[in-house]
């Protein structure tokens, strides 16, 4: 019961309050009720009681963020005994504290959305700089990748000592309120010198120059208008010392920001960062206009690649002009002379160190040293007479030169010779037209950049050089004119309103970009680039023509002239490197379509690629020398050998020896001349043969065809790697020595040991003699004519000539029939009797003709008898044990054979031991020797590979190159912007 009278108690209780606070009527849902009474559900009716009526205002429903009502509702009197023990004042101060809460919750979003908004404006004042990104390298913006600005921070000292460092802020105030009033009162001097910062106007035109100029003689009238002519040109002159002042200043910050690049350059240089560096945009630019240079143009495909041209008449300091730009005496020097004779092209970069150094070299040329610069300009020199040819003065060969160093504006500037007007003595006759020719190849580019160079101590009407770029760039869209020399000019010319006509455009037929005023020094070679930059800014300074008002500030010094044309370039890079990729994209498939038109079958190798080939087929085949077998070597070399002295073995030593009378004689004879002929002729004659066998055996595996493998492409190459081997090719010079040695011991061995040399040794006799034999009787049929046989088989006859050797023939067999072991040489009145045996027949012979036709019939006798001897002689080894005691046969002739078979065949052996362990070797070195040069050597390798299936190749490589290369340019300025 008690439980039951409780719950309704504080149903009750419940009912009233939310009544009293939210005015609502009716009765509550379950879930809005006391915790108690929901979970009894009102087991026991409440009584009936009567309502109060509520106010007209309390039906009007308000926000929790109002006034809470000030009336109190009183609660429903309880039953009796019923006392209500709680007033429910915690309610009412949450009720309040959550209205705090939605105040405060709508000023911070009230807040917040004010405070966005004022952002978003702030943000859109500041200046979108995302273009001038590129002047900051790449890895200034990881730097905090690779730093750890904690520890940067806690290195850093403290306040009080960055207290001390810091200006005095009174002072600087101070200074900018004069500086304020100083501008509030010369407004028009103001605008024009805002007008100067503009980059625009670097390379503004002579009409956009005046229009602005226009504009500020407006203001100035309204200014003369409140002060006098003296205040104008005192405020002038403060005008142009502040602005010289904070250039001053400009330039200071740009020296301390370019050695702070410097410093950051080389530590990322050493590693700090420990990543590998980019190769930089313009060295990306460079490698292509260096693969362009090496590119045999065709298919109508031209370079057309943005480059600043520098052209100028001669001595009007082109040369200077560029070594300002590049800030280093680079160039070779000469007093009126020409001294550039070939085009040079400079690629200016920027790096941690001052250096250059050479496209086809990896030396590097310090800059900051005196050493370095002298060697880089006789490097220089050295390169432009050797790309002189003989006869020539000028050459159109390049040579191309990078220049890295911090702060360099980043180009490709290609420095030509000067032109002249009249070719003076030691020149050749073309020099004048060559010089035109190279101007005009370069200039005829529609995006390269003319950087005209004018001498302004000159009249203006010597001038060769602006006519030609007139007819070149007759619109002056792509030329920036530059006056050297202005300090000589202002010293002689008498108007200096002359040198503002050149600067305005006024005075010379040609239009341009840009006209600038630029002093390159005092005229002495020995000045340093730092002393020059010095005193160009003196000069101008001083200069009357600023003062005046006839040159304006952006038009002066190397420097702004240098900003002006890289910004010109990249300009112009970006404008047309897009349209050069597409050209060379359908060049590479108009010659990829005619290659598989051509060479479906075979792989597209350029020039270095075939001569590698080639090299590779050429030492297999030296390799293959080495694997001949000995047996093969010794069996070429014995016959070589014996080819070559078999005459003077027969005719000089068997012959003479075979004339004597009796063995002892025989012998002695044989030992004597092969003695004499071991001593000076044999071993010599054993080189030259095993050299000539070497050099048979290598050009047959050089020109072995190789079935469906050759390639006939390769003949000449092969033809001339051979000739040039053989030519360098020396045989060891001890290998006479030795060889005298061994060739001596084995004739002097006359010991036959068994009957199977003794055969050999007649065999070899035998063949010996028919092959002289079948020569002497080839001999006789030439001297005498055919026989009657061919001469009825096919239709021949004799000359008178033959006719009378023929008698004499016949006549002289006559005479060998009646003594048969006749000597070998006729007496003097045997040749009388035949002489006059012939005339009694009518025929008429001189003693000459008898003796040479003796000749041949003797030999072919004496042949015959050996051969009939050797016959006899095969049953001779026994009498040859016995010394030929006892016997009638003497075989010492087969002895003399035998001696000199084995001699052949000991020279043999050691030349082929010789070959294989040492010539052979040598010769294969002579041939890596000789393709390493030929490697090295492009015109000789375009000599030997030709035809129109490498040409094509070579053409295909380079533009797929040049593709590579610009698709990669392309990305990269792409990220750069």
């Amino acid at each position: 019961m008690w439980r039951a009278r409780r719950a309704a108690e504080a149903c009750e209780v419940c009912q009233s309050l939310v009544n009293a606070h939210y005015t609502v009527q009716g009765p509550l849902p379950l879930l809005r009720l006391h915790l108690p009474s929901r979970s009894l559900h009102h087991l026991r009716p409440l009584p009936a009681r009567p309502r109060r009526p509520q106010l007209p205002g309390s039906r009007q429903p308000f926000s929790s963020l109002g006034p809470l009502p000030l009336r109190r509702w009183k609660l429903s009197p309880a039953k009796p005994g019923y006392q209500p023990r709680r007033h429910f004042w915690p309610a009412r101060l949450a009720a309040r504290l959550l209205r705090l809460r939605y105040l405060l919750l709508g000023s911070a979003v009230g807040g917040g959305y004010t405070a966005k908004k004022t952002f978003d404006q702030w943000k859109d004042m500041v200046p979108d700089l995302s273009d001038y990104k590129w002047i900051v390298p790449d890895f200034v913006w990881q730097l905090d990748e690779y730093i750890d600005l904690e520890k940067l921070s806690k290195a850093l000292p403290d306040s009080e000592s960055l207290a001390k460092l810091l200006p005095d802020l009174d002072k600087l105030s101070g200074s900018f309120s004069l500086l304020k009033d100083f501008f509030s009162t010369g407004h028009t001097l103001v605008s024009e010198v805002t007008g100067v910062s503009d980059p625009l106007l670097l390379l503004g035109t002579s009409g956009e120059t005046a229009f602005r100029a226009t504009d500020a003689s407006e203001s100035d009238r309204q200014f003369k208008k409140v002060s006098d002519k003296e205040k104008v040109e005192q405020l002038q002159e403060e005008l142009l010392r502040t602005q010289l002042k904070y250039q001053r200043i400009l330039e200071r910050l740009e020296k301390e920001n370019k050695e702070l690049r410097k410093l950051v350059l080389q530590k990322d240089d050493k590693g700090i960062h420990h990543r590998h560096l980019k190769k930089s945009l313009i060295d990306m630019y460079s490698e292509v206009l260096d693969v362009l240079s090496d590119y045999d143009a065709s298919y109508n495909t031209q370079d057309h690649l943005p480059r600043v041209v520098v052209v100028g008449d001669q001595s009007a300091g082109k040369t200077s002009v560029l070594e300002m730009i590049a800030q280093a005496r680079i160039f070779p020097r000469g007093s009126g002379e020409m001294m550039t004779r070939s085009p040079v092209k400079v690629t200016l970069s920027e790096g941690p160190h001052h250096v250059a150094l050479f496209k086809d070299s990896s030396r590097e040329f310090d800059l900051t040293k005196e050493e370095d610069l002298a060697a880089l300009r006789r490097e220089i020199e050295l390169r432009m007479r050797k790309n002189v040819k003989e006869g020539c003065t000028v050459s159109p060969e390049t040579i191309s030169l990078n220049v890295k160093g911090p702060g360099l504006q980043r180009m490709v500037l290609v420095d030509l010779p000067g032109v002249i007007n009249t070719v003076t003595s030691g020149m050749a006759p073309d020099t004048k037209e060559t010089i035109f020719s190279i101007s005009k190849a370069y200039m005829q580019n529609p995006n390269a950049i003319i950087l005209c160079i004018q001498d302004g101590s000159v009249d203006a009407e010597r001038s060769i050089v602006t006519d030609l770029v007139s007819q070149m760039d007759p619109h002056g869209r792509r030329t920036i004119f530059v006056l050297t020399k202005v300090d000589l000019a202002e010293k002689n010319v008498a108007s200096p309103s002359r040198i503002q006509q050149i600067i305005e455009g006024k005075l010379f037929p040609m239009k341009a970009l840009g006209y600038f005023a630029v002093v390159t020094g005092k005229g002495n070679s020995s000045e340093s680039i730092e002393a020059i930059r010095d005193y160009e800014e003196e000069f101008f300074q001083n200069s009357k023509l600023l003062k005046t008002s006839m040159l304006k500030a952006h038009q002066v010094t190397t420097r702004n002239l240098s900003l002006a044309v890289s910004d010109c370039f990249w300009k112009m890079v970006r404008e047309s490197v897009e349209q050069q990729a597409d050209s060379f994209k359908a060049t590479r498939f108009n010659l990829e379509t005619e290659w598989k038109n051509n060479f479906p079958r075979l792989r597209e190798l350029d020039r270095n690629e075939l001569f590698e080939k080639a090299k590779n087929e050429i030492l297999d085949e030296v390799i293959s020398l080495s694997q001949v077998t000995p047996k093969h070597w010794e069996e070429i070399l014995q016959q070589m050998l014996w080819e070559r002295v078999s005459t003077h073995v027969i005719e000089n030593i068997y012959l003479p020896a075979a004339q004597t009378m009796n063995s002892g004689t025989f012998n002695t004879t044989v030992d004597i001349k092969l003695k004499q002929w071991t001593d000076k002729q044999l071993p010599a004659k054993a080189v030259e043969v095993a050299w000539e066998t070497l050099q048979e055996e290598f050009s047959r595996f050089m020109t072995e065809p190789k079935g469906k493998e050759h390639d006939d492409i390769f003949d000449k190459l092969k033809q001339e790697v051979k000739e040039e081997s053989v030519k360098r090719h020396k045989w060891n010079d001890f290998a006479e020595d030795s060889l005298r040695v061994i060739q001596h011991n084995a004739l002097e061995d006359r010991s036959i040991t068994d009957k199977q040399q003794w055969d050999a040794a007649i065999y070899f006799m035998e063949e010996a003699l028919r092959g002289r034999l079948r020569d002497t009787e080839a001999v006789l049929e030439n001297m005498v004519g055919p026989d009657w046989k061919k001469r009825w088989m096919n239709w021949m006859g004799r000359t008178q000539e033959q006719s009378v050797h023929n008698e004499t023939k016949n006549e002289l067999e006559k005479m060998l029939k009646c003594n048969e072991e006749h000597p070998a040489y006729l007496a003097s009145d045997e040749i009388t009797t035949v002489r006059k045996n012939l005339e009694s027949r009518g025929v008429e012979v001189d003693p000459c003709l008898i003796k040479d036709t003796w000749h041949q019939v003797y030999r072919r006798h004496f042949l015959k008898t050996a051969l009939s001897h050797c016959n006899l002689c095969r049953r001779g080894f026994y009498y040859y044990q016995r010394h030929f005691v006892d016997s009638e046969l003497e075989c010492n002739d087969v002895v003399l054979f035998w001696r000199i078979q084995r001699m052949l065949s000991i020279t043999a052996n050691t030349l082929r031991q010789q070959l294989t362990n040492t010539e052979v070797r040598r010769l294969e070195k002579n041939v890596k020797e000789v393709l390493e040069d030929f490697a090295e050597d492009s015109e000789k390798k375009m000599k030997l590979l030709t035809g129109k299936r490498v040409q094509l190749a070579e053409d295909l490589k380079k533009v797929r190159e040049i593709q590579e290369k610009l698709d990669a340019f392309i990305e990269a300025l792409h990220q750069e912007k």
